[in-house]
Formats: C-alpha cells, sequence, structure tokens
C-alpha cells in the first residue's frame, strides 16, 4: 500500500459542525464552527477558534462567553446558513427559526433545538495566526431530556447529530462499538 504526500493543512475530519451561540449587550448571534474539540477533562475544557473579522469574534471576546450547540442534522441548512451570512445584517435565530433557549450559567442564548449544549467561560485567547482560539471552562451542560434513558444516561445515537468533512455535510451513521469493547472479555 502506498500514500501520495501532501503540504500540511486541516484534514483531520470528521469534525462537528458546531452551532456557536453569542451574545453582548444585547446583541445575540449565532455562528457556525468546524474548529471545535476537548483540551481537558478536569477541569472540562473546550475551544473554538475563529476568525477575529468574523461578527461573533468581538462580541465572544467581550463577553467571555459562548455556547457550543451540537446539531442534528435536522437543522443542518441552519447551520450551513449561518457559516455563510453575517450577523451583522440578519438576526440568524429569526431567519432559520431557531428559538433562543436562556441557559443556566452564561448570558447567552441556547439553540433549543440543539439536543446538547455546552455553556463555556473563556479563560485565555491564543492569537494563532488566522484564527484566534478561545480556550473555555465548560460550566454546564443542558440536555434535551428525549434523548436520555430511564437510568439517566445520555443517547447520543439518538441525537442525530452531524459531521462535517471537507466541505460536506453528513448524517452520523449506526453504532460501531463503544469505548473499551475491543479488550471486554466475551460473556460466557
Amino acid at each position: 500500500m502506498s500514500k501520495i504526500t501532501w503540504k500540511g493543512g486541516t484534514l483531520l475530519a470528521p469534525v462537528p459542525p458546531v452551532l456557536v451561540s453569542c451574545a453582548h449587550e444585547g446583541r445575540d448571534n449565532l455562528v457556525t464552527v468546524a474548529w471545535t474539540g476537548t483540551v481537558n477533562s478536569e477541569p472540562p475544557k473546550t475551544y473554538i477558534s475563529l476568525r477575529p473579522e468574523r461578527f461573533s469574534y468581538n462580541i465572544i471576546k467581550e463577553s467571555g462567553e459562548f455556547v457550543i450547540n451540537l446539531p442534528s442534522s435536522h437543522i443542518i441548512r441552519s447551520i450551513d446558513f449561518c457559516g455563510c451570512r453575517s450577523g451583522r445584517e440578519l438576526d440568524k435565530f429569526a431567519a432559520c427559526g431557531l428559538t433562543r433557549k436562556p441557559a443556566s450559567k452564561v448570558g447567552c442564548p441556547l439553540v433549543a433545538e440543539s439536543p446538547v449544549s455546552l455553556e463555556c467561560r473563556v479563560t485565555d485567547v491564543v492569537e494563532l495566526g488566522s484564527h484566534h482560539m478561545f480556550l473555555a471552562d465548560i460550566v454546564a451542560v443542558d440536555v434535551d431530556e428525549r434523548y436520555i434513558d430511564e437510568n439517566g444516561r445520555l443517547r447520543m445515537e439518538k441525537c442525530s447529530l452531524a459531521a462535517y468533512v471537507h466541505g460536506q455535510y453528513f448524517a452520523l451513521g449506526k453504532k460501531i462499538g463503544s469505548f473499551g469493547y475491543s479488550v471486554k472479555k466475551r460473556k460466557k
């Protein structure tokens, strides 16, 4: 098996096309972000990376807060729209028919149609080049109760989450395993 070598690039995939909500001084916005992930467990930390010219950049920098809303594939058209249009020009919640829901710990709204939302407080801003990384503590996780089973466990496979791969959106499919299944002893 041979491989072709390309120059370095952003080909880590799939990534979640999250819908980030933010607010400051009475103005809120939504922005689609693909550069996000988990960076620490204790304390729980995440990040988003934004270009400084984005409308949401200054809102987040000034407020020090944002919400990462994990999108279901049902609202993928809104996810794409919020990544292509600027909040300087319009109210993206209204344009997409999305519902603002108050957060429990931060001053920005959650997206009610999102099955899972992570409320975040910025701890650091790292200037990386084209993007600046907002490193943040996850101060609350809001889960739509429709996706919690009778034992209080989140059924993420029921959320119909979306993925983004090099310019294309995909609906996540069937479960193919779970952590530790390759080393778990089989029942006799």
